[in-house]
């Protein structure tokens, strides 16, 4: 079954956040106490929902528990971002990722529950959708509209291949640009080039291509 999202917070940053998955075909669920911006994204989410998400007896007739991660992306308002993400905690929701406003926010974040922080100047929101996504997907940097790089965890069927044998140009049309391998870094690597346990691939592609690569390598 497919991971359902929830993304509190309907700003630049939950919004690019909610459009990413949404795009890769996830179901994602966009709650705002602003009406306009749920108008506003409503094309990009599977549901939209107004609500206020410091109050226990919204967020539960919402169904927030049945998420399998919810983020708090709550724009300036630090004390009702710390109100949710403590409510949530409490609701038992499994995974909460949660937007900062400065290491301060963040380091109070951690202490009511968030799993992850995250700092919009350092984290793109189609990055943290990627890595919400695939627990192999370490990095993800959008070059184009739809074309990347992501850092990718060798899966245990590569290890020991050359990257001739695994070909991931012909079976996925993405290109391995590097290996990362403990502290060194072999760039542009040759067919013969052998993949090692806990060696990182960094792969080139369009990004349809880098999923279907990240859920099938």
């Amino acid at each position: 079954m497919s991971k359902q999202f929830a993304i509190i917070g309907l700003g630049r940053f939950g919004s690019s956040v909610a459009r990413a998955m949404y795009e890769m075909g996830y179901e994602v669920m966009g709650i705002d106490e602003n009406e306009e911006r749920i108008n506003e994204n409503i094309q990009y989410v599977t549901h939209a929902v107004a609500a206020d998400t410091t109050d226990e007896i919204a967020l539960r007739e919402i169904g927030i528990r049945n998420f399998d991660v919810v983020v708090v992306s709550i724009g300036e308002d630090i004390q009702a971002s710390i109100l949710t993400v403590l409510t949530l905690k409490e609701m038992g929701v499994k995974k909460i990722v949660a937007k900062a406003q400065n290491e301060r926010h963040g380091q109070v974040l951690y202490k009511v529950g968030a799993d992850r922080v995250v700092f919009p100047e350092r984290d793109m929101g189609i990055r943290v959708a990627h890595n919400l996504i695939s627990a192999n997907v370490l990095d993800f940097i959008e070059l184009a509209d739809d074309y990347s790089v992501a850092e990718v965890v060798v899966a245990p069927s590569l290890v020991g291949q050359s990257l001739r044998n695994i070909d991931v140009r012909a079976k996925f049309g993405v290109n391995v640009i590097a290996i990362k391998s403990g502290s060194s870094f072999n760039i542009s690597p040759g067919p013969d080039d052998v993949i090692h346990t806990d060696d990182i691939l960094v792969v080139l592609g369009h990004n349809k291509d880098l999923k279907e690569f990240e859920e099938k390598a």
